[in-house]
């Protein structure tokens, strides 16, 4: 199969599956009811994440079942869709549903799948981890399934940010690829194609008004692929930037995740407790309506994405000179709308409120 036909099939398969999660949805209770921190009024369905993990598996099972690393990459997919599932059923507690993570994230280090080395962006020494490449893969691969499923709070918004990071991804492994003549980082270049499509068919049905919701199901698994794929393409290059590329690429759930910890500790509340402080809920907060939001949202991953790449393709001085204006932009950004500082209490009011009752 090319890879066109492969890349049409996973939109097609997502596309026209949508529909029967949707109906599979409420016969079995996924369902997803507002509250006071949802911003949606009406139930929906969610486990939509059912249909994108068919869309993906299917074409990349076709073109590369004997590759190893994919296979741990389609198995710990698997799991970690089970393990959305049960959530988006039956509910489970935050720290069991860590637990899952952190043994998904360990099962994909029998498969060849770590991050064996950094590169010192300073000297371009290469710095072999050893043991440290465990914890610091298991890290990494909880980190971003949790900073997809944290952000997927508004219509449409984790999917789009998703087909972003991929195609992001994409480009980069295709540019790294060919530079270096290595078939592994240009598998990844069609893999997170093949994700972005596979998540692209199914947005029609995701963005604002949303038909059904990825559900942990959905969002845990593309933070798991998105994870898996940068380890496997991005930092599997010795170039300088590599150990940046992939935050870079996913800055926006990151930080927001970060944020949100640091927030929530200073607060002395727990790290795990929910409120209405996300980067989506301080824009909604401005007066953007809700689609309005996710555009904006939108357009600030793009910029990311094309700052990552850029990254790939300038002097390290260059680039070490556009991640320090990028941070600067960011902590003055995250402080304007209110992420990290004080310009908002609805929050904190609302989760007062919610434990008197």
């Amino acid at each position: 199969m090319c890879v066109f036909l492969a890349v049409f099939l996973a939109f097609a398969i997502s596309f026209f599956m949508t529909p029967a999660v949707i109906k599979f949805a409420f016969k079995v209770g996924a369902l997803d009811k507002p509250d006071s921190r949802k911003v949606h009024k009406e139930i929906k369905p969610r486990m939509g994440g059912v249909a994108v993990y068919l869309a993906f598996a299917i074409p990349v099972c076709i073109l590369y079942g004997s590759n190893t690393e994919v296979m741990g990459l389609l198995l710990g997919g698997l799991f970690i869709v089970l393990l959305g599932i049960f959530d988006d059923i039956f509910g489970m507690p935050a720290r069991l549903k860590l637990l899952g993570q952190i043994a998904v994230a360990t099962l994909v280090l029998f498969f060849g799948i770590k991050i064996d080395f950094i590169t010192n962006p300073l000297s371009d020494d290469i710095i072999y981890l050893g043991i440290l490449s465990i914890p610091l893969t298991i890290f990494w691969i909880v980190a971003v399934i949790n900073a997809i499923n944290l952000i997927d709070g508004l219509d449409g918004l984790a999917s789009g940010i998703s087909i972003i990071a991929a195609i992001t991804i994409s480009a980069v492994a295709l540019r790294e690829g060919s530079a270096l003549g290595n078939s592994e980082i240009l598998n990844v270049a069609v893999i997170a194609l093949i994700l972005a499509f596979a998540t692209l068919g199914f947005l029609k049905y995701n963005f604002y008004p949303a038909k059904i919701f990825l559900g942990d199901t959905g969002s845990m698994f593309l933070g798991y692929c998105l994870a898996v794929l940068s380890i496997i393409g991005a930092t599997k290059s010795a170039a300088a930037m590599s150990v940046f590329i992939p935050i870079v690429i996913l800055g926006i759930p990151l930080l927001d995740t970060f944020f949100a910890i640091v927030r929530r500790c200073y607060q002395g509340r727990p790290v795990f407790k929910p409120d209405k402080r996300h980067v989506h809920h301080c824009l909604m907060e401005l007066g953007l309506s809700h689609k309005q939001t996710v555009l904006v949202i939108y357009g600030i991953s793009m910029f990311m994405g094309i700052s990552a790449y850029v990254l790939n393709i300038v002097t390290t001085d260059r680039a070490i000179l556009i991640l320090a204006v990028l941070s600067v932009i960011i902590i003055v950004a995250a402080e304007k709308i209110g992420i990290i500082g004080q310009k908002s209490n609805i929050a904190d009011v609302d989760v007062k409120t919610r434990g008197k009752k």
